[in-house]
């Protein structure tokens, strides 16, 4: 079901949005600017926003600005937050091929990477140059490291811009993990509920809960809860493992955008969801308590018993030096499928189905 048909009253403030937009003259829609690039009207535009040199090295983040033939919302596309999870990122190269402003209401900026020290240096989790998560430091800070700098200029250029956001990851280069979707709750029902048909829209069958991320503007962390402390529907989707770049992956993902651009009308036609939805809650991200190997047992995607054995831990000569148990029954939503395992780092994530 298309965003203009649905009549949810905790959506209807959006959809009045949504109609108003597509009664307006074409002359009254607007150019489209991030950093210097600006797109008028029927307009594509590529180029880079510039991260300037500070306490550590410059970087910069490949943009595309969309600017449709037709008023409508703006939606923020972002691949590349974590270096190594590609899939997104050439799903979003394939879209601005595909994507005619001549066929888009509305607008759409794609970040293609947002961690470039991350993609080039094909580093998980970290930031090569300052060592930190681009997506534990939201909104960032325009005079801190250059990940707080990347997520200040993402902020204030792309997110601040936009009226939905999608944050696009997959699988890191050391997970094995089953496509799915967050759909992050704030308490606040009009939003809430935008953002769930935001979520089911995008197509996955899989829909992890989470009603606990900060509530702060000024401490949101997160790519997409920027977006969701700002009032704006976000979601966070997961699509890819292992650093692989294979078709499936990408094709999903980009099956997930075309879907959302149908949702919110943007362009022709239905978006083409799950038809059933797996819900999950109450996740938890289990950790290594020693540095050294892991060895799963399970895969992405089982379903498991509480006490069920998901991997083993070895020092550096191959002993056996811990294990890690299920705490409860539930989904496998992803496990370390690679040996090297730090203390402190993620081992697997598992859900509780919810009833």
């Amino acid at each position: 079901m298309s965003l203009r048909s649905c009549r949810t009253a905790g959506g209807s403030v959006l959809v009045i949005v949504l109609l108003v937009f597509s009664s307006l003259p074409v002359s009254a829609q607007a150019p489209l600017t991030a950093g210097r690039l600006l797109a008028r009207p029927g307009q594509s535009v590529s180029g880079f926003l510039e991260i300037p040199a500070g306490v550590d090295e410059a970087t910069r983040i490949p943009v595309t600005l969309i600017n449709g033939a037709r008023p409508g919302p703006t939606l923020a596309l972002i691949a590349g937050v974590h270096g190594y999870e590609y899939p997104p990122i050439t799903a979003l190269q394939n879209i601005r091929a595909e994507l005619a402003p001549q066929e888009l209401s509305g607008q759409v900026i794609i970040v293609h990477v947002a961690n470039m020290p991350s993609f080039l240096g094909r580093t998980i989790y970290y930031s090569p140059v300052d060592g930190k998560n681009l997506n534990r430091v939201y909104p960032g800070r325009p005079d801190g490291t250059v990940s707080e700098r990347i997520a200040h200029v993402i902020t204030t250029e792309v997110i601040d811009r936009a009226d939905f956001v999608v944050d696009m990851h997959g699988g890191d280069g050391n997970e094995a993990l089953r496509p799915y979707c967050y759909f992050m709750q704030t308490g606040r029902p009009g939003l809430d509920e935008a953002t769930r048909r935001l979520v089911v829209a995008f197509g996955l069958d899989h829909i992890v809960i989470d009603p606990d991320r900060p509530g702060d503007p000024g401490q949101s962390l997160y790519t997409a809860n920027t977006a969701l402390t700002r009032g704006k529907p976000a979601i966070t989707t997961e699509t890819g493992q292992l650093g692989s770049n294979d078709a499936r992956w990408v094709a999903m993902a980009e099956r997930g955008v075309w879907n959302v651009l149908r949702h919110l009308d943007m362009v022709a036609g239905e978006p083409d969801e799950a038809p059933a939805v797996v819900w999950l809650e109450r996740y938890e991200v289990l950790r290594s308590e020693v540095t050294g190997i892991f060895k799963a047992a399970v895969r992405d995607g089982y379903v498991v018993a509480e006490g069920a054995l998901l991997g083993t831990l070895h020092d550096f000569f191959g002993r056996r030096v811990g294990e890690v148990r299920a705490p409860f029954a539930g989904v496998v939503n992803y496990v370390i499928d690679t040996p090297p395992i730090s203390e402190g780092e993620p081992v697997a994530m598992l859900s509780r189905i919810r009833p």
